[in-house]
């Protein structure tokens, strides 16, 4: 008797593979990689393309740094990670959060320690100046730089 194997059916393809088909970009194992690792942590951790790539290394996958930040470009591009620009601590990328497209980042200015929060008289504030200068608000962001308690310590 001869056992056949049933046929392995493909799950439909996930938003991001099917945002790159449409672009005429293929899902690469390493594109899949990134995502997953931002997918596993969640939202509100903040990682640098070196970050991801140590977190990558140490997991035992093979990825060049290069790689790393064309990949983050790409995400941030179609939209599932957002980019925080730190002058301070070069750029930090965090998965884009539906639940939570509000929200503030407190960043300390010496080890680059970034905590959330939310505030709604921020997003007041961007509201009314939005309708004074006639512009549509589509999201809210406040980066705001201070001393974290450690660092303020030295």
């Amino acid at each position: 008797m001869i056992l056949v194997s049933p046929p392995a059916y493909r799950s439909h393809p996930s938003p991001f593979e099917s945002g790159l088909r449409s672009d005429g970009k293929r899902m690469t194992p390493q594109r899949k990689k990134v995502l997953s690792l931002f997918e596993e942590i969640g939202s509100g951790i903040h990682l640098s393309a070196e970050e991801v790539h140590s977190k990558l290394t140490i997991s035992g996958e093979k990825v060049s740094l290069a790689t790393i930040y064309r990949t983050l470009r790409l995400l941030v591009k179609m939209t599932f990670l957002n980019e925080l620009d730190l002058s301070e601590g070069g750029n930090r990328f965090e998965l884009l959060s539906h639940d939570h497209p509000d929200h503030h980042h407190l960043i300390c200015i010496r080890c680059g320690r970034t905590e959330e929060f939310e505030n709604n008289n921020v997003i007041n504030a961007g509201k009314a100046a939005a309708k004074n200068f006639g512009f549509k608000l589509l999201e809210s962001s406040l980066n705001v730089r201070a001393l974290c308690p450690k660092c303020s310590n030295k």
